[in-house]
């Protein structure tokens, strides 16, 4: 597959981590509008590819026993709807960075209107469901990346 052919992964401006995305038919309710779910979809998206890019390999982790991510806790403020075929970009920021867990807060935008603003914490679990501290690899990149 050449690079052209490979999905979007984002990328970081300074410590911020910039996800474009579009709203799509199967995004929306029957009025076109996002359904409030799916805004949590886009941002589960910008979070993923925001750790691909700074190395952190997921995927690996959960084969190798290691543990996986899991949101401990959510806030999200809906402001604006967003419409089809609108083009949004969602900012990610870490905020927070614990031995088991970090605080992502989330902006998706059109332009620049907010439209929808999250605070999510992820909490690093063992296969059984139990926390357990981050590879300390992880929190250095994590570490770097904290905007107050």
């Amino acid at each position: 597959m050449v690079e052209e052919d490979l999905p979007l992964s984002g990328r970081f401006v300074g410590k911020q981590h910039r996800f474009p995305c579009r709203v799509y038919f199967e995004d929306t309710d029957a009025g076109g509008v996002v359904y409030h779910a799916n805004y949590l979809r886009f941002m589960e998206r910008a979070r993923t590819d925001m750790l691909r890019l700074v190395g952190i390999g997921q995927r690996d982790a959960m084969a190798a026993g290691e543990g996986v991510y899991v949101v401990a806790d959510l806030s999200i403020r809906y402001r604006k709807p967003a419409r089809l075929d609108d083009a949004l970009l969602v900012v990610s920021r870490m905020t927070a960075v614990r031995a088991a867990s970090c605080v992502v807060q989330q902006t998706v935008m059109r332009d620049t209107d907010v439209l929808t603003e999250g605070e999510i914490t992820v909490a690093f679990l063992t296969p059984d469901g139990r926390p357990r501290r981050q590879p300390p690899a992880w929190v250095e990149i994590f570490s770097k990346l904290v905007e107050s």
